[in-house]
Order: C-alpha cells, then sequence, then structure tokens
C-alpha cells in the first residue's frame, strides 16, 4: 500500500519554509499532492494558476531527487475533505513554534473527529527557515525588501516583476 499525503496551503507565494516542509514531506510518502486552497473571499497576491506553476516548478525537483511522485491541485473545501477526496492518508503540516503547534493541535483534533483515517503529521521547520512565513515575504516585496534569502530563485524573480525593488 503506498503512503499518500496531502501538504495544503496558499503558496502565496512558495517560500523556503514550504521547500523545507517538501524535503521532509516527500521522506515519508510515495506521493505527494501540493494542495493550493482557494477560497472565493480571499484575494491572493498571485492567481491561482501562477502559484500551481510556481509549486510544480519548485517542489518537482525535490520529488524526483528522492524518488516521491508529486502532484499539485487546488481545492476550495475543508483540507480534510480535500485529503480524503485525494486518497491521502497523511495530511502533513509545518510547524515552526509553539504557536503554530498550538493552532495546528486544534486543527488536528477537529480533522481526525471528521475523517479518523487521516492522520495528521507534524514537520518542524528547520532552524534556517523557522521565521520565514508568506506573509512577511509579501510584506517585505511589496516595500522593495530583498526576499532572496527566504524563497527560491524563481519565486524572487517573480515577486521582483511584481513590485520592482531587489525581491
Amino acid at each position: 500500500m503506498s503512503r499518500v499525503a496531502l501538504y495544503a496551503g496558499s503558496f502565496d507565494p512558495v517560500t523556503n519554509g514550504h521547500l523545507d516542509v517538501v524535503r521532509q514531506a516527500c521522506g515519508l510518502a510515495d506521493r505527494l499532492i501540493v494542495a493550493i486552497g482557494v477560497h472565493p473571499g480571499k484575494t491572493p497576491l498571485f492567481p491561482t494558476e501562477q502559484r500551481l506553476e510556481m509549486t510544480r516548478e519548485v517542489f518537482a525537483p525535490i520529488a524526483a531527487e528522492t524518488g516521491c511522485k508529486i502532484d499539485c491541485t487546488t481545492f476550495d473545501d475543508l483540507t480534510v475533505t480535500a485529503a480524503q477526496k485525494a486518497g491521502a492518508t497523511l495530511l502533513i503540516r509545518g510547524v515552526r513554534d509553539g504557536t503554530d503547534l498550538d493552532y495546528e493541535m486544534q486543527i488536528a483534533g477537529m480533522n481526525q473527529a471528521m475523517a479518523p483515517r487521516v492522520q495528521t503529521v507534524f514537520l518542524p521547520a528547520s532552524p534556517l527557515v523557522r521565521p520565514i512565513t508568506a506573509t512577511l515575504v509579501r510584506q517585505i516585496a511589496s516595500m522593495g525588501g530583498d526576499v532572496s534569502a527566504f524563497v527560491p530563485k524563481s519565486v524572487a524573480a517573480r515577486l521582483k516583476a511584481r513590485f520592482g525593488g531587489s525581491a
């Protein structure tokens, strides 16, 4: 039986923190589904198609190195429902600190009640990427700051094209 994992997020934009989680998740699963949440009430920085392009181009080499099959998709319902629809039995969640863990534990408990066959796996962020959030990256880039230490090179180029500056 293959191990199928789902890693959900907005990926707006993809950060080195996301890369860290994907590297770890590829070591745990035979197939990793990167699922981009699409919510009609939110206006992301990058449109869904561009976020799909970013996830595919950045995560595919990691998957290839590890022998893990990777799929990138979107969803517009509950994460646990998306996991069930995709046939995933593992739900991957990255945690940076205790605040993340407290929040994620609550979500994991609710997900466990709704889908007992889907197990949440917490992956701790590596020390170098622990402070990185997509929100901070967007803020820094929008103010002309250099985000090259926080995102893959191709994502930095997209941010620079979007905002100008030294992204």
